[in-house]
């Protein structure tokens, strides 16, 4: 066992846990996290993204043990004084989702992509959501939600 210290959420953590345990079953398992969802295990699909200092990552790709002394941010993490993240609030105002199984990560992807680019392009929210994939809904409404977020200011707060 190994002894991690881990911020999530802005609550610090000290735990054990297995060196192969993975971000994304810590964050579930030994957190309560379950907002972070298990997709593929594989990197492919994008529905465990997570910040990690506040830069999107794949948590099914990423050891808990690598995660020691750093933040993360999960999409429990983003709402603030009860009110929903502008990302949050677009996707539930452009009917981004349809079974919301991708959702939490396709969320936390996009607050990264508009954190690295504040007016994107429908072209550069594509792109900048390609590692996320939804089964569902043909991305036309995603990309609408991001667009909207950022006329809001989705970047003001989005990470620390």
């Amino acid at each position: 066992m190994t002894r991690i210290n881990v911020t999530v959420d802005g609550v610090d953590y000290s735990d054990e846990v297995e060196p192969r345990t993975l971000l994304v079953h810590y964050l579930r398992e030994t957190l309560g996290k379950t907002g972070t969802v298990v997709g593929c295990d594989t990197s492919n699909c994008g529905a465990c993204t997570v910040h990690l200092d506040g830069h999107s990552v794949k948590s099914c790709n990423v050891l808990a043990v690598q995660a020691d002394g750093h933040e993360v941010t999960t999409i429990e993490g983003i709402a603030s004084g009860g009110e929903l993240h502008p990302v949050q609030k677009a996707f539930h105002e452009c009917h981004a989702l349809q079974c919301g199984y991708c959702t939490p990560g396709m969320i936390m992807q996009a607050i990264d992509v508009l954190g690295d680019n504040p007016n994107p392009s429908e072209e550069e929210i594509r792109v900048g959501l390609e590692g996320n994939l939804c089964r569902c809904t043909g991305y036309h409404n995603i990309v609408r939600a991001v667009q909207q977020a950022a006329g809001q200011g989705a970047t003001a707060g989005a990470q620390s």
